[in-house]
């Protein structure tokens, strides 16, 4: 479960000061995305948002999911590669994943975020990127590989 997650009133105002309105929808859509764990595509999050709004509608959700996602509270994994739908995280901590490149599932890390984590693996590369201007205000770190159905991590045949 989230433990990061926005309660209502914080999310309202969150929507409000950017701007929008914090409808039913899109506070249904969030409450739904933050209490699952398994980064769902926009779809998955309609089927499990619909027994609560029978008439919200797939595109409904698709704009619930860009207006959380503009606002920052949820974050949108897009594929590795051209293939695979797009994922959605309501997260709201820094954290790092695993992407199975046979199904597209996205996993959480129990490992600990790392603010600095790149100075300690190349310094020369964070002193390279200030003499250049570039100021790093964070990374995204995402281990691509294989896990099979029973949860071993076996290479795909």
């Amino acid at each position: 479960m989230n433990s990061t997650r926005l309660d209502l009133d914080a999310l309202s105002d969150a929507l409000e000061a950017a701007g929008l309105r914090s409808t039913p929808q899109r506070l249904a859509v969030y409450e739904q995305l933050a209490a699952m764990d398994d980064h769902p595509t926009a779809e998955e999050v309609f089927q499990a948002v619909r027994p609560k709004l029978p008439r919200i509608s797939l595109a409904t959700v698709y704009k619930a999911l860009e207006a959380l996602t503009a606002v920052g509270v949820v974050d949108r994994l897009k594929p590795e590669a051209a293939a695979g739908p797009t994922r959605y995280d309501a997260r709201g901590d820094r954290h790092y994943h695993f992407r199975c490149l046979r199904t597209g599932a996205i996993h959480d890390l129990p490992t600990e975020y790392d603010p600095g984590l790149i100075e300690r693996l190349d310094p020369a590369l964070a002193d390279e990127l200030r003499s250049r201007g570039f100021r790093v205000t964070g990374y995204r770190l995402e281990l691509l590989g294989y896990r099979d159905a029973d949860g071993e991590g076996g290479r795909e045949s």
